[in-house]
């Protein structure tokens, strides 16, 4: 889920001067509007709001609200006076943090609507806009920013892209993408730089929307523009939720070149699609690479996987060292089942032997019937024909406990040819003796 922190605000909350900044921008190539005629503001209430502005100023807020809220009610106001008055009340509610406050005021502001100048209302609607969505009103943050957008002089791209991320906030996707790629077009239109956040908030919309296309081409967006460790992950992972696997890998071979796998499970991920792909060298390159750095933690599953790159690069030796570590921390008996029959490859028989015991005395195998067979095979090897057949033995009654036809047959082979074999050097020694 990409929460608030990831996508973060595009338009911030700048109170006054920031509305009227991006209202004075928005509108610079707009036809000039006639000047709106408002009541003027008396000289004593300019003095009062001046010396309210002070204590605000001073951070003295309570001190400032009492003060405002003293006066008004006092008299009867024009218009332009009483929207002040709120105005500077919204201003030290919202300064001491007080949310509920300032949009109470702003609110009296905005109803004034002729009654102040323009510049002011436009600046107290998306003023309320933003306050709104502080205070998690997102139809009221939607609804003032709409209509800051009707009476604005050709606004630009910031009221789109915040309500986008207001119905971000109500989990409605569908418009939340339609308002932010249309600040994104306004924005590209006017020349301006595009903002990381518009993109990553794209791609989240679009991924919960499954609209895979674009979802792949913000992320190819991010990456290009963003080069972060986090955009690079991302590409692979939708390149293998939509099954295109080839392109997944590329991503993660293009990743690695960069130095931008940072976490186990990027180097882990890497590994296991080059072992799809069968390169198992390059896989086991990766692992060792992780495992060397010490961001892949050393524990069994992750040195089983790399004794299997190895192990299937052909590299039996490093494998059989790796093996051995990742036996030694194993639960069960699965990985001295794989060095028992490693080590009678490479016809160390003492050690099969033992790889064989372990694995049988810690069990969780996947065939016990293929253990005893290999230890058998081993023991006959070391010509200990008597320990060998009864191993067979073993395997035959727990292939039959089982129902593995396969192994039956195998180790009641190995019996018949050892009995035939014992046989053979009991009538050798009879005749030697004669």
């Amino acid at each position: 889920t990409v929460c608030i922190s990831l996508v973060a605000l595009a338009v911030g909350f700048g109170g006054v001067a920031h509305a009227a900044e991006g209202q004075g921008a928005a509108g610079q190539n707009a036809p000039a509007k006639p000047t709106r005629k408002v009541p003027t503001i008396s000289e004593q209430v300019f003095k009062k709001l001046g010396e309210a502005q002070a204590l605000i100023d001073a951070k003295q807020y309570n001190q400032a609200i009492n003060a405002l809220l003293g006066i008004v009610d006092a008299r009867k106001y024009n218009t332009n006076e009483k929207g002040q008055i709120h105005n500077m009340l919204g201003f030290a509610y919202y300064s001491k943090e007080d949310y509920v406050g300032a949009i109470k005021h702003y609110k009296e502001v905005a109803a004034m609507k002729d009654g102040v100048p323009e510049g002011l209302e436009t600046t107290t609607l998306y003023t309320l806009a933003q306050l709104s969505f502080i205070a998690e009103r997102y139809q009221d943050a939607l609804n003032f920013m709409q209509q800051w957008i009707r009476i604005a002089q050709n606004p630009g791209h910031d009221p789109h892209i915040f309500m986008g991320q207001v119905y971000y906030q109500m989990k409605d996707y569908k418009n939340a993408i339609i308002q932010v790629e249309k600040g994104v077009e306004v924005a590209r239109k006017r020349g301006l730089t595009i903002k990381e956040q518009w993109i990553a908030l794209l791609n989240f919309l679009y991924y919960e929307s499954e609209n895979w296309p674009k979802v792949v081409s913000t992320a190819q967006e991010l990456v290009m523009y963003w080069p972060k460790s986090m955009y690079w992950m991302r590409l692979a992972g939708i390149y293998g939720q939509i099954n295109k696997e080839q392109e997944q890998l590329w991503t993660m071979q293009a990743a690695h070149a960069g130095k931008m796998l940072e976490k186990s499970g990027d180097y882990t991920n890497l590994a296991g699609l080059l072992m799809q792909a069968e390169v198992p060298y390059k896989a086991a390159k990766v692992m060792k690479e992780g495992l060397d750095k010490k961001v892949i933690d050393r524990n069994e599953k992750t040195l089983q996987s790399y004794g299997q790159a190895l192990q299937l690069a052909g590299d039996v030796q490093p494998a059989i060292k790796v093996f051995e570590e990742a036996a030694a921390i194993s639960a069960d008996g699965k990985i001295y089942e794989r060095l028992a029959n490693l080590y009678l490859d490479d016809d160390k028989h003492d050690k099969c032997v033992t790889a064989a015991d372990n694995a049988l005395k810690r069990g969780g195998l996947r065939k016990t019937a293929a253990v005893y067979s290999v230890r058998g095979m081993c023991l006959y090897n070391q010509d200990k024909l008597s320990a060998a057949s009864s191993s067979f033995v073993s395997c035959a009654n727990e292939a039959r406990r089982t129902s593995d036809q396969t192994h039956i047959r195998i180790c009641q082979q190995w019996i018949t040819f050892i009995e035939r074999d014992s046989e053979r050097d009991r009538v050798l020694k009879q005749q030697g003796a004669q």
